[in-house]
């Protein structure tokens, strides 16, 4: 029995990485037991950042080895986006932040309960995908879900559908999925009013200059939201971008109707929503 347990720990190493977690279901799954993980944890073995989560006791936890474990080791189709998926690609460095981060987490399902339990500084917000998206990638498209954690090679896929990117993390080059540019930016519209400051969108619009037309037309045809499909053409027209001129607005529904967006605010008379007067200023 000793042997066979030993054995199981050496197994363990190999298929918990140092720096990931799980859950108590996969430590089921590959077949330890309740009384050998309490085993494990007394004798140094596993720790337990939150109650039902193990990992390897070495290094400090960040929320991207959380995510990376959700999307390589538990097989969750979670993606990052909006505004943190622009923050990690180098969009909004000179956009500031106060007070703890909050890292937006997209998918079909709800992430696992423990997930704002774990012992980090940053907060998860998950958002459903569907409500945003038609035919939505996150669980077509995710191929870190392929992923070999014992060699650290995956998929050469890296367009996932077009509207995913991967990129790699830390010191083993991990797959963090999320949002490429232009699906970041619809989630990020998609929180005007109540979650995102209009004047913090303006400036992170504003950087974002070298989109994909190609990539803009499918999100356009595929999203769901004509509140941001309509602010989509109201902040690309104030700043003039390129990509904005092989796009073609004819083909694309932009509804019926006013849309109040801020109280108060200036109603554009073009894509009949309001937003806050002085954006009107020169950009």
């Amino acid at each position: 029995m000793a042997e066979q347990n030993q054995g199981k720990l050496n197994r363990l190493d190999k298929t918990l990485p140092e720096g990931l977690l799980v859950d108590a279901a996969w430590m089921e799954r590959q077949g330890y037991s309740s009384s050998l993980r309490s085993q494990y944890v007394s004798a140094g073995w596993l720790e337990q950042p939150a109650r039902g989560t193990y990992k390897r006791p070495w290094g400090t936890l960040s929320w991207q080895q959380v995510v990376i474990s959700l999307q390589v080791l538990l097989q969750q189709p979670l993606i990052v986006g909006g505004r943190t998926a622009l923050d990690l690609q180098g969009f909004s460095h000179y956009v500031s932040t106060q007070g703890p981060q909050t890292i937006h987490l997209y998918g079909r399902e709800l992430p696992p309960g423990w997930l704002n339990k774990l012992p980090l500084k940053e907060t998860f917000r998950f958002h459903k995908s569907q409500t945003l998206f038609k035919s939505d990638p996150v669980t077509t498209g995710l191929t870190s879900l392929d992923w070999d954690v014992e060699t650290n090679v995956g998929s050469n896929n890296d367009s996932l559908h077009g509207t995913l990117t991967r990129l790699p993390w830390g010191q083993w080059n991990w797959p963090l999925t999320v949002s490429t540019p232009e699906r970041a930016l619809f989630e990020l519209l998609d929180e005007l009013p109540n979650h995102e400051s209009f004047h913090q969108v303006d400036m992170l619009v504003e950087g974002l200059r070298t989109l994909s037309p190609r990539r803009l037309e499918k999100l356009l045809a595929d999203c769901r939201s004509i509140k941001v499909k309509r602010l989509f053409f109201f902040f690309a027209e104030r700043h003039q971008h390129a990509w904005l001129k092989r796009l073609d607005r004819a083909k694309v529904d932009l509804g019926t109707g006013k849309r109040m967006l801020v109280k108060g605010g200036r109603l554009d008379p073009v894509y009949q929503i309001t937003v806050p007067d002085d954006l009107y200023a020169p950009s």
